[in-house]
């Protein structure tokens, strides 16, 4: 699919009160280990833990902690620039569901490497949202970036992680929205200093034609 704008920018969308809150709020959930693909798509860890071979292999990919949320008070927060960058990017993709939102920590040296989060196929006919894809995704940052460094969001458009990638600097600013295409490949580098926080949410739709 071409694109004129691989992703859309808020800076400074949501208020230092508003991510104060959602931080002190993000904390009270119960914690659990970050993982990717199908581990948590398939998976119950809880009742299946990952074996020692399967952590190596996601510490390799991704280190961090998430929690998860579905309060309609945050996506009243996040849904006008959704729709906005939706439309002021030119992608207009039809949407009509969104996933649990995760609340996410990165601490000292814990990253995302390179990923995409789309899926090779629809959700499944035994899963909440049958027949659909992930086509838009948003991070929300809620961390002041005087609090931490390194945590760069950063995007490869032509997945082929040979040439310089482009770090998304204006999302840095505290209580920035970036919006992007569900299949645009980005990671998150290692964090240095501090604690990055942030929101992550996934908006779902039928398969593209």
């Amino acid at each position: 699919m071409n694109l004129q704008n691989y992703y859309w920018v808020f800076p400074g969308a949501l208020s230092n009160y508003t991510c104060d809150h959602i931080i002190r709020y993000g904390k009270e959930q119960t914690k659990q280990l970050a993982v990717t693909g199908d581990l948590g798509r398939n998976r119950n860890l809880t009742n299946d833990p990952l074996t020692k071979k399967e952590y190596r292999s996601l510490k390799k990919q991704r280190d961090s902690t998430v929690a998860w949320t579905s309060d309609p008070w945050i996506y009243q927060h996040i849904y006008p620039y959704l729709n906005m960058a939706n439309q002021n990017a030119g992608w207009n993709f039809q949407w009509d569901w969104s996933e649990a939102i995760q609340f996410t920590y990165y601490t000292k040296k814990q990253y995302y490497g390179w990923h995409c989060d789309s899926w090779e196929s629809p959700y499944g006919t035994d899963s909440k949202f049958p027949g659909k894809i992930r086509k838009l995704s948003l991070i929300a940052s809620l961390s002041s970036p005087t609090k931490y460094k390194g945590g760069e969001l950063e995007f490869d458009f032509k997945n082929r992680h040979k040439t310089k990638p482009k770090i998304c600097e204006a999302v840095r600013d505290r209580g920035s929205i970036v919006v992007f295409p569900s299949f645009v490949w980005h990671r998150i580098t290692p964090v240095t200093r501090g604690e990055r926080y942030s929101l992550v949410c996934w908006h779902l739709g039928a398969p593209f034609i």
